[in-house]
Parts: structure tokens; C-alpha cells; sequence
């Protein structure tokens, strides 16, 4: 047998004993659920959902709550802002955000223009009615009246944030699509309680109007 072949093949019977005694990696550990989930209910990371459109979104919203709240406090605008309360405050935001399932009222309110300083600075809606259901993936928030009814699934976050990825159904559509199903209505918020029975879905830079949408919900 030639030399050079012995080589190889001596090489190869090396390598191969090698890998056999290699001590195989150690599995990644899960990441642990937060207090109150068990491994069954813990929801997957919604990181690894987002587009990438609704990532910055979440990563701006910040600009979004100043922008907003600049042209609400300094344009005119349609209902009665001041009821609002803590709803408008961005540090209102408290600990324990998990609603509990069941019917809400909920209201919408739009701050900020995203046509300038022409626009309305605010916008004030009505009551309409809302739920909170329990999934097979999770709690879902769904608008169930209006002609803007957004739905989709909430995400634990921390202890004091929900992060909701949903779509949005409009006129007498019969409902909203799965996130990702339709780009132009997909929608990222965040849910905060903002008082003992009373909470928020933040949803920083909406595709029209405004600015800042403030969805409240308070128990039906």
C-alpha cells in the first residue's frame, strides 16, 4: 500500500477515536417560567415571533410616549382628556399585570398625530366591550365590539408588562387574522395594570392616525 494512503487512512482511525471519546455537550438548560407559570403554561418568547417592523416599534416606544404626548398637550383634540388620568401617564405602570379572564369595558384613546401638528393631538373614545379568554397558547385579549377590533395573544414579560402580539379586524369583518397573516394589520402592544382593577394595551407607533393608541380596560 503506498505510503501517502497509509497516512490517510492512520489519520482517519485517529479522528475517529477521537470523536469518540469526546465528552458530548452539555444540553441548554430551558429558560426558567416566571413567578406563577409552570413549565406547561409558559408561553413561547415573543422575540422569536415579532417581525422586524413591530421589534422597533417595541424598541421606540419610548419616542413614541413623548412625540405623543407633545402634540396631545399642545394641539386640540376630540373628547375629554383630562378623565384619562393615570390612563396617559407612562410611569403609571404597576406590578402583578396578569387580568384575570373574563368580559371588559374598554376605550380607546389615540394620542399624537402622524400627520403634524395639523392633526388632532388626541382622540377620546367610547366604551365598547372587550374579553380577556384563556387558550391552549395563552391569554388572549380580544375587542369584540367597534369598527377597529384588534385580538391576539399576550406574552409574560416581566412581572409588570404583557407584551400582545395580535391583528386587527375592521368593519364587519368577522374577525382578525393570526399575527403574521397580514402585515398591514399586525399589531404589537403592551400591557400594563395601571390601578387595582383597571389596565392598558400601549401600542407605540399604530400604522394610521396617531401616534400612540391607549386601549383601557377596567372589569365589565
Amino acid at each position: 500500500m503506498p505510503r501517502l494512503i497509509r497516512s490517510c487512512l492512520s489519520l482517519a482511525v485517529a479522528a475517529t477515536a477521537l470523536a469518540a471519546c469526546a465528552t458530548p455537550a452539555p444540553p441548554v438548560p430551558p429558560v426558567p417560567p416566571l413567578p406563577g407559570q409552570t413549565a406547561e403554561t409558559t408561553l413561547r418568547d415573543w422575540r422569536g415571533i415579532v417581525t422586524r417592523a413591530d421589534r422597533e416599534r417595541f424598541d421606540r416606544r419610548d419616542a413614541a410616549w413623548r412625540d405623543a404626548l407633545r402634540q396631545a398637550r399642545s394641539l386640540s383634540g376630540s373628547g375629554d382628556l383630562a378623565s384619562t388620568g393615570a390612563l396617559i401617564d407612562p410611569d403609571a405602570s404597576i406590578d402583578d399585570v396578569t387580568p384575570p379572564v373574563g368580559n371588559y369595558r374598554c376605550r380607546t384613546v389615540k394620542l399624537g398625530s402622524q400627520g403634524g401638528d395639523e392633526g388632532l393631538g388626541y382622540v377620546v373614545y367610547g366604551w365598547f366591550a372587550c374579553r380577556i379568554e384563556d387558550t391552549p397558547n395563552g391569554l388572549k385579549f380580544i375587542k369584540r365590539t367597534g369598527s377597529q377590533r384588534p385580538s391576539g395573544l399576550l406574552f409574560p414579560e416581566s412581572d409588570g408588562q404583557m407584551v400582545f402580539l395580535g391583528s386587527m379586524a375592521l368593519g364587519t369583518e368577522p374577525g382578525a387574522s393570526s399575527y403574521g397573516q397580514a402585515l398591514d394589520r399586525d399589531m404589537l402592544g403592551i400591557l400594563e395594570r395601571i390601578g387595582p382593577a383597571r389596565w392598558r394595551l400601549v401600542i407605540p407607533w399604530p400604522t394610521v392616525e396617531s401616534k400612540l393608541d391607549l386601549i383601557e380596560l377596567v372589569p365589565a
